[in-house]
């Protein structure tokens, strides 16, 4: 008779069983305890420390040398223009004739006021004639008082047709005057306006006169600048294609309205009279002294605004909370963002991500060289 064959594995299956039940027990006790809380998410920003620059002058403006007195010539009559002076930048003198009109018609308009003339004095000639015989026949009792005053008026009124021709006979004397253009001071010419052979009509510009004795570098400025600029600020003044040309000038005018077009203020730098190397037309950069002052400069990007007033994002180091902190005389010049007044030197600030924080909010800082200052603020 064969004997039962024994089974190891069943004889243990009441342990297994047994730590199966524990395993379970374990877990059913676990899910009573709360899960820990998450990390909140620390929102990435770049950041900069603030950082003091000195700001001593306006930039650079690009302007022209002008003339500061300059004049539109024109005739004083229309006509057509049988010559002119062709030659732009020609020096002239005071009173030179520098353009004439077709005077056939004003020599005819005189010669009728000479002619004119000739007969109102021939009248007078016999109306006095006449009022002498009068009054001798008056005196001697042939002609009575009325008939002598009749004559007497006669004579009177060709004396004023006399005056009369005389004042026409002057005033065609000056129309044929006026067909010659005369410079009315030394200077040189900068415009032609008109060419031979054209008509013209009174007062229309011919030729531009330019009095070189008194030159402008004249510049167009920013009316964001405009409240900034001192009276009289000295400006230094340098040719655009040869810096090494170069003078002083001062402030003399600045325009009382902005340009329409451009919405710039016109400003006008006096020039010295030996700067004789600046010429008119010439391109040259202005550059003007305001004097020194702090700012600090951070890019444009971390200008924040608060109620409508200025504000920029600040990184506490130890915390890495942030805080909006209100900021004064702000401008923006170029890329750069400079603030006058309500920041410190060396204030972290963000400067990219400044749309999406709130106060007190932790941060993260992506720049390594911000992360770094703030690590060594501690």
């Amino acid at each position: 008779m064969t004997a039962p064959v024994r089974i190891p594995g069943r004889w243990r299956a009441p342990a297994a069983a047994g730590l199966a039940a524990g395993l379970a027990l374990a877990l059913l006790a676990g899910c009573d305890k709360p899960a820990p809380p998450a990390e909140p998410a620390l929102r990435p920003v770049r950041a900069e420390p603030a950082r003091a620059v000195t700001l001593r002058d306006f930039p650079a403006l690009v302007g022209e040398v002008r003339p500061h007195f300059e004049s539109d010539l024109g005739f004083k009559v229309s006509g057509r223009v049988a010559w002119r002076l062709n030659r732009l930048g020609a020096s002239v003198r005071r009173d030179e004739v520098v353009a004439r009109l077709d005077e056939q018609d004003q020599r005819n308009q005189l010669a009728t006021a000479q002619a004119d003339l000739a007969a109102a004095r021939a009248g007078l000639a016999q109306a006095a004639a006449e009022e002498k015989r009068q009054n001798t026949l008056r005196n001697d009792g042939w002609v009575s008082q009325a008939r002598y005053e009749s004559a007497l008026q006669a004579r009177d009124s060709a004396a004023a047709q006399v005056r009369a021709a005389g004042a026409r006979l002057k005033l065609a004397q000056d129309q044929l005057g006026y067909t010659q253009l005369r410079a009315p001071a030394d200077g040189v010419i900068t415009a032609l306006g008109a060419e031979a052979g054209q008509v013209v009509g009174a007062g229309q510009m011919v030729l531009r006169l330019a009095r070189p004795e008194h030159r402008d570098a004249v510049f167009a400025l920013a009316e964001n600048r405009l409240a900034d600029l001192p009276p009289d600020a000295p400006v230094e003044i340098a040719l655009l294609d040869d810096p090494a040309v170069r003078t002083a000038g001062t402030v003399t005018e600045i325009a009382p309205s902005a340009d329409p077009a451009t919405r710039t203020y016109a400003i006008k730098v006096a020039l010295p009279d030996d700067a004789e190397a600046l010429r008119f037309g010439m391109s040259v950069v202005g550059r003007i002294q305001t004097g020194a002052r702090r700012v600090i400069a951070l890019p444009a990007a971390a200008l924040f605004q608060q109620n409508g007033q200025p504000a920029v994002w600040v990184v506490d180091p130890a915390s890495h909370a942030v805080a909006l902190v209100p900021v004064g005389e702000v401008r923006i010049d170029s890329d750069r963002l400079l603030i006058g007044s309500g920041l410190e030197e060396g204030a972290l600030v963000v400067t990219a991500g400044v749309q999406t924080l709130v106060p007190g909010q932790k941060v993260r800082l992506l720049d390594p060289p911000a992360a770094a200052a703030a690590e060594g603020a501690r």
